[in-house]
C-alpha cells in the first residue's frame, strides 16, 4: 500500500465517523422530541377541562375509534 491509499482511507474513516456522530446525535434529537409529545399528549388528559376552555366546539367530546 502506497502513503497516498493509507492517508485517504484514514480520511474516509474519520468522514464515517463524524457522520455517525451527526446521526447519533440527530436521533437522540429525535427521542426526545417524541418524548416530550408523548408527555404533552399524556398530560393534556389529566388535566382538569378548564385548560381546554380556548379551543373550538366540539374539542375534547367523544371519539370514535371503532373505524
Amino acid at each position: 500500500m502506497d502513503m497516498m491509499s493509507v492517508v485517504s482511507s484514514l480520511l474516509a474513516a474519520q468522514a464515517g465517523n463524524t457522520q455517525l456522530q451527526v446521526a447519533a446525535t440527530i436521533l437522540s434529537s429525535n427521542a426526545k422530541a417524541e418524548k416530550s409529545t408523548v408527555l404533552t399528549l399524556l398530560g393534556a388528559g389529566s388535566q382538569d377541562t378548564s385548560s381546554l376552555a380556548n379551543v373550538g366546539a366540539g374539542i375534547g367530546g367523544n371519539l370514535d375509534i371503532t373505524a
